[in-house]
């Protein structure tokens, strides 16, 4: 597994954030939820993430740029997150199936993201 750790812009603004393949689902911490649209769930989602359970009670539409590429996924919002190894907060945690969808490749060896898998377009079958 591997997690990569790395700046995003969201509304102009930059966040750090958590890449982490080990992770299905995509994260907001509730501060920087709060210039995105949001909405509540009828039923709270109970979920596990850095050691921690949480109540989901909200979703967010999180639009962010990841080196320059245009990112839209649908992200839970949480109060914290947590801390990275050095100890700074991190706002965001991108997760498996966003990096999936939008072509982001880990490479951990030298700590950095691969955005040449970026879709140019999207075909359905």
């Amino acid at each position: 597994m591997g997690r990569i750790k790395a700046s995003v812009r969201i509304d102009g603004q930059d966040y750090w954030a958590l890449f982490d393949c080990g992770a299905i689902n995509t994260y907001i911490v509730e501060d920087v939820a709060s210039c995105l649209p949001t909405f509540g769930l009828e039923k709270p989602e109970h979920i596990a993430l850095g050691g921690k359970t949480h109540n989901v009670t909200r979703k967010c539409r999180l639009t962010c740029l990841v080196e320059g590429y245009l990112i839209d996924v649908l992200a839970r919002v949480l109060k914290e997150i947590g801390k990275d190894e050095e100890g700074r907060r991190i706002e965001v945690l991108i997760g498996a199936l966003a990096m999936e969808e939008w072509g982001i490749i880990l490479i951990p060896k030298q700590k950095r993201l691969d955005m040449t898998h970026y879709p140019k377009e999207f075909i359905e079958y």
